[in-house]
């Protein structure tokens, strides 16, 4: 019987080891999104109040932050810029943050623009920076002592009702709208960004009393032909949505727009096209309908918040992915995990591979185009060692965000004159190449990706492990590897990226064995 019960165990070990490996063997492929929320509202993930407001060292806090991401993979930032109708940006309407200097409306000292800082940083690490807006929070809190006296609470009191703590935008008066509309473009104009986003935070939440939002008069008011309140306020929404989706494609058609709802739509007791699940309904309680934005075209990508596990019980995860699949009508759709949540004793979030498993199922679906995850700290801090799964695995190999051709399908030409010189010590290689000459759509190279193979490999463009750097500057037009072994020969294309991240053809190939032997033929002579 013991002998049985070693094989039995054996058995159970080869299995386990087995999908382990078959797991790991998983292709990396080259193009996905793989994003993160950096949270700025109560200073979750930056700048932390160890930093204060001292601004070298949030500098320093904020590129400690984007070379960890870097280092796990990540391509896209979503940036926290307008927490509560206040700014983490300069050149705005509205004033600076209180969660970066400690008082609404005081500039940094020394001055330094955060948003333009977090830009460059980002493209340098070859990441698109998104910004992303809340558009009806004005506050987080009702202390009088936290509003400068020029916030748009005090000069607009008539636009805003309070509820659950807090003052919010009220979302049925048309100068409301248009006021957000505005506040949002004077970041498209003024910022080299890569993308607009919202979070889920339409209308409030309900509160522990399921207070009702105090919006019935200005729904007297502004009725609009709506008989019903709740298809009022969705079509408020709804307005917003389109009119800036249209106010930004007409400034910078390349700059992506788009929303992070809540991960359910609507119930499929509740309405024959909703999900099987029986959560809180984006659609019934925030009048967010994000299937419309989404069907409509107003949206460039939907990324609904699964922050649940696989089988839950009221919303699984396999559920939800395979419900949004069938919604996204030829636009992105990207999955917001939960990553604060791994550490949570509860049914699914005690499995330690519960979002590893979660990004390999994804990138079995047809319809999926990466993930986002909330948000910096949990990666940074590692819980759950995810941090670690991702570097180590699954985001090991560079990834290029996927291309919205319903924008731009049009690649860029091959940059060329690739020159490869070992440096002096031979424990580097420096490249150097020639920008393009601009393509029939009239555009130019916004950014390059190095590849490098070792002798004997196949050169793969598709192959993302030959990725060794990606740049968003299109005047960066050199590299030094410096991760090389100086017994290994090597060789070196580089292709040239667009705004929307198509890519050109390769350039010229150089390597270092044909360096190798010019050399010697000139010692010999």
């Amino acid at each position: 019987m013991r002998f049985k019960h070693v094989l039995h165990l054996l058995g159970v070990f080869f299995l386990i080891a087995l999908t382990a490996q078959l797991l790991c063997a998983q292709p990396s492929p080259k193009r996905e999104v793989r994003g993160v929320w950096i949270a700025t509202v109560g200073n979750i993930d930056w700048p932390t109040l160890a930093t204060g407001t001292n601004v070298e060292k949030q500098k320093q806090e904020l590129i400690h932050i984007l070379d960890e991401h870097k280092k796990s993979g990540m391509n896209t930032i979503l940036f926290q810029i307008r927490p509560s109708a206040d700014a983490f940006y300069g050149r705005g309407k509205e004033g600076w943050s209180r969660y970066l200097t400690g008082k609404q409306g005081k500039a940094p000292d020394p001055f330094y623009d955060p948003l333009d800082f977090i830009i460059d940083e980002c493209h340098k690490r070859g990441m698109e920076l998104h910004a992303w807006i809340n558009p009806y929070r004005a506050s987080t809190t009702l202390n009088p002592n936290h509003f400068s006296e020029d916030h748009i609470t005090k000069r607009k009191p008539e636009w805003f009702f309070t509820y659950a703590g807090k003052k919010l935008f009220n979302p049925g008066i048309p100068e409301v709208r248009e006021y957000i509309i505005d506040v949002i473009m004077d970041v498209v104009n003024n910022y080299d960004i890569d993308g607009i986003h919202f979070d889920d935070y339409f209308y409030p939440y309900p509160d522990t009393r399921n207070t009702p939002i105090p919006d019935r008069i200005t729904f007297g008011q502004y009725a609009n032909n709506f008989s019903n309140i709740d298809d009022w306020r969705r079509n408020n929404v709804d307005i917003l949505i389109r009119d800036l989706g249209i106010a930004i494609k007409a400034k910078k058609p390349y700059v992506k727009y788009g929303v992070s709802p809540f991960g359910i739509w609507d119930n499929k007791d509740a309405n024959k096209e909703g999900s099987n699940t029986h959560g809180l309904s984006g659609y019934r309680t925030l009048f967010a309908d994000g299937v419309k934005w989404i069907k409509e075209g107003w949206i460039d990508y939907i990324n609904p918040q699964i922050y649940f596990p696989f089988q839950n019980r009221a919303a699984a995860y396999e559920i939800l992915v395979a419900w949004w699949q069938d919604h996204t009508y030829g636009r992105h759709f990207y999955i917001g995990h939960g990553a604060y949540r791994v550490n949570e004793k509860k049914p699914g979030w005690t499995d330690r591979s519960q979002i590893p498993r979660q990004i390999r199922y994804l990138r079995e679906q047809p319809n999926v185009q990466g993930s986002i995850f909330f948000s910096s700290k949990s990666l940074t801090d590692n819980l759950a060692g995810l941090q670690d799964s991702l570097q180590r695995n699954l985001y090991h190999a560079s990834s290029l965000p996927p291309t919205m051709p319903w924008i731009d399908s049009i690649p860029p030409h091959a940059p060329f004159g690739l020159q490869l010189r070992p440096s002096d010590n031979k424990k580097s290689n420096d490249l150097v190449w020639q920008k393009p000459d601009r393509a029939a759509d009239g555009e130019s190279a916004y950014g390059y990706v190095v590849y490098r193979f070792k002798e004997g490999e196949k050169p793969d463009l598709n192959n993302s492990s030959n990725i060794i750097h990606i740049t968003y500057h299109e005047d960066d037009l050199q590299y030094t590897d410096t991760d090389i072994n100086t017994k290994e020969q090597y060789y070196y294309f580089v292709t040239a990226l667009d705004r929307m991240k198509n890519e050109s053809g390769p350039s010229n190939t150089r390597s270092t064995e044909k360096i190798s032997k010019y050399s010697s033929a000139y010692t010999m002579q």
